[in-house]
């Protein structure tokens, strides 16, 4: 009798991972006119006087900036902005190809992102239609659709508990219980084991580290080409916190799939052994 295909898990930070840089930057705040190091000093600053979190600030920025410009921020017009958002190498064709060598290997891969960037860019994205659930920042709307607040932003601590929602399937935010209700290790949808997170520096340190001690593989990625943070992210494996550091490139047969193709071999090793 057949048996269903094991449930496996590739969580992404994007800004840095799958796209370069902060997605911000690469249409809304040209759009503005903005110059990006005045809008993240200025936004950096307001946390610190107001000993707010960076998140909420970078998000209350773009609404001020925006009402400024006299630009409507509709859902509708952050998805035109997340269009604009230039993906590293292979990043539109990667997930085809993890998918299909996953089946092939008696697994289903489901794909999330973890980021503190705004999930409506992300809803933008060609890429969006792959992910299975988007954890990120987000706004508030009025009865006109337009944006007048954050409504949840995604920082470098809350970041895992996203892992935990995907582990235990409690994907709605809205539902605080089921990510906190006990469940038994052995009936949890997406064991740790069977995650993997792939991201890019300092800010994802809290989740590769959750994941590898959770018995799961950690990636960090940098931009290739990039010394200084290559160097940054084979610091991160000299402490323990990543098992590798890849090129930001995803086209077929890069460093980053050959690695991933790895994992999904152990893990159907693993499943073969269990069955047996």
């Amino acid at each position: 009798m057949a048996r269903d295909p094991v449930p496996v898990a590739i969580a992404y930070d994007f800004d840095g991972t799958l796209a370069p840089g902060n997605m911000q930057e690469h249409v809304f705040l040209p759009k503005l006119g903005l110059n990006v190091r005045a809008f993240w000093e200025r936004s950096n600053l307001l946390a610190e006087e107001q000993q707010g979190d960076p998140i909420l600030t970078y998000m209350h920025r773009m609404l001020v900036e925006a009402a400024h410009a006299d630009i409507p921020m509709r859902r509708e017009d952050w998805a035109a902005h997340g269009a604009g958002i230039t993906l590293f190498p292979g990043v539109e064709s990667w997930f085809d190809r993890v998918n299909a060598a996953a089946s092939e290997r008696g697994l289903a891969i489901e794909h999330y992102v973890i980021s503190s960037g705004l999930r409506e860019l992300i809803d933008g994205t060609p890429i969006r239609r792959h992910f299975r659930a988007v954890f990120a920042s987000g706004f508030l709307y009025n009865a006109s659709g337009a944006a007048i607040a954050p409504a949840i932003a995604v920082n470098y601590t809350t970041k895992t508990q996203y892992l935990f929602r995907i582990n235990k399937h409690a994907l709605d935010l809205a539902d605080n219980t089921a990510v906190n209700a006990y469940q038994p290790q052995d009936q949890r949808r997406v064991p740790f084991t069977n995650i993997i997170f792939i991201g890019d520096g300092d800010t994802d340190i809290p989740c590769f580290r959750t994941v590898k001690e959770q018995g799961g593989h950690s990636i960090a990625v940098f931009p290739a080409g990039d010394e200084g943070r290559a160097a940054r992210t084979r610091k991160l494996i000299k402490e323990g916190r990543v098992h590798c550091a890849v090129p930001a490139d995803y086209s077929e047969g890069s460093e980053v799939e050959q690695r991933v193709f790895a994992v999904l071999d152990l893990l159907a090793a693993r499943e073969r052994v269990r069955r047996a």
